[in-house]
């Protein structure tokens, strides 16, 4: 393990994507090695380090989901149990559903929920207030049909730990988890992370210019609603702990055996850069027979990576300042790491030249609650662009994440719905679409999620 090769590729690849502030560790047998590149902020620097604090977003869904298996564990919550067990007033737009719904179609994304709710800023923004907002929730299949990311889905599971526990979820989680294991610097709200050595997150306005994201990811004054998809915030150092942990053998916490269902297949993903299925909230990997967990996270100017390799001891973190070319980074810092480290080198996958055909039966509009999502061509390609919808931003009175513009995508190889984006903050992102049993083109996957077909035209 070369901690000099280490830093001299992190702070390459920063450099060229213009990442303000980043860090980087590698764990192999036991071994640590860190890397770190930029400042903090812009306009107060520190340099950045492996205890540098950066929000974690969806990486956040990981602890969440290891609270409830060790409240499985210790036989206060049964995974197959309807939530409403749990959360009697649970209320959804399809009663049936609300019913149906189990702890574990929450912790692997197959509860049916759309992505999320979009918080206006109004009203009782606590987990209890989620819960009573639901049933305007869209729900885009029944309970255990398919796979589809959802952050209320998490957020509800938060409820239940919460119901459970009989404690405020935040101090629930440092019970249950944190500090039983030693994670002082992994935090929720801005009151602990202010009084941490912290990174600024960065969006890169229409001028070239970046510009200091606002609010700090989930970090809402008085939000506490999505603390458990996406809420909390900590360092490489932290993470590498916690990956340890991932490795072990529970160390008190869980029995090795209930720690290791969370890596078993519980459903399989489609054509997904994410992984090819879910466990128990991980999202699985093969690379050549060597099969791995991780979770990413996409905050406001924010983006981590976190990726396990169990049968090599091994893990890889990665957190950038910068969105969205964070991400990129965060895939180029993984695939190195992997190349270089175990020898594993990602195959990368060649689209086919473009198809007027095809094109012109995918081209339209595409919505979840929050995004829209636009596949057009111009008669020589095909491109895709996502962002959140014009009305949402108007309406907030906060700064939302940048969009991605249109980026070029080109269909994969085999049945013809699979598609890899060919450029931009979401390169090598893959998804599908899905048809109706006239064939018709009715959605597409990206990022994991449902995104359903609303116009045929941009």
């Amino acid at each position: 393990m070369s901690q000099e090769k280490l830093s001299e590729f992190v702070s390459s690849r920063a450099t060229e994507l213009g990442v303000p502030g980043a860090a980087v560790g590698v764990l192999l047998d036991g071994r640590e090695i860190h890397a770190s590149h930029g400042v903090t902020s812009l306009a107060a620097p520190l340099p950045v380090d492996e205890k540098t604090l950066f929000p974690l977003a969806s990486v956040s869904k990981t602890f969440t989901a290891t609270a409830l298996m060790r409240l499985a564990a210790e036989g206060k919550v049964d995974l197959d149990a309807p939530v409403r067990r749990y959360v009697p007033e649970l209320r959804l737009a399809d009663e049936e559903a609300a019913a149906r719904i189990t702890v574990l179609n929450l912790l692997n994304h197959t509860s049916g929920l759309e992505w999320n709710l979009i918080d206006d800023g109004k009203g009782d923004r606590s987990l209890a207030g989620l819960v009573a907002r639901l049933p305007e929730l869209p729900l885009i299949a029944p309970p255990g049909a398919r796979a589809s990311y959802s952050q209320a889905g998490y957020n509800l599971a938060g409820r239940v730990v919460e119901k459970v526990t009989g404690l405020p979820f935040e101090q629930a989680m440092a019970s249950l988890v944190l500090e039983p294991l030693g994670l002082t610097d992994t935090v929720y709200g801005l009151a602990e992370a202010m009084v941490r050595k912290f990174a600024v997150g960065y969006n890169r306005g229409e001028d070239g210019e970046l510009h200091a994201a606002r609010p700090w990811n989930a970090f809402k004054e008085g939000a506490r609603g999505d603390n458990p998809g996406g809420g909390l915030a900590s360092s490489v150092s932290d993470l590498l702990r916690w990956a340890r942990f991932q490795l072990g053998d529970g160390e008190g916490l869980l029995p090795t055996a209930q720690l290791h269902r969370m890596r078993e297949r519980t459903v399989e993903l489609r054509g997904s850069t994410l992984g090819d299925g879910f466990g128990v909230c991980w999202f699985l990997h093969d690379f050549d027979g060597l099969r791995g967990i991780g979770h990413g996270g996409s905050g406001n100017g924010q983006v981590a990576e976190l990726l396990i390799v169990p049968e090599r001891d091994f893990a890889v973190v990665s957190l950038a300042g910068l969105g969205p070319d964070g991400h990129p980074f965060n895939q180029s810092v993984v695939r190195w790491a992997l190349e270089h480290y175990l020898g594993v080198a990602e195959k990368q996958a060649r689209p086919l030249p473009y198809d007027e055909g095809r094109a012109r039966q995918v081209v339209g509009r595409y919505e979840i609650d929050a995004m829209d999502l636009d596949i057009a061509t111009d008669g020589a390609r095909l491109t895709l662009g996502v962002g959140i919808k014009p009305e949402i931003r108007e309406a907030s009175d906060e700064e939302m994440p940048p969009d991605h513009p249109a980026a070029g995508i080109g269909f994969l190889p085999g049945d013809g719905d699979e598609y890899i984006v060919t450029e931009g903050g979401l390169e090598g992102q893959r998804g599908y679409f899905s048809r109706d049993a006239d064939g018709a083109v009715t959605g597409v996957d990206i990022a994991g999620r449902l995104f359903k077909r609303v116009t045929r035209t941009p």
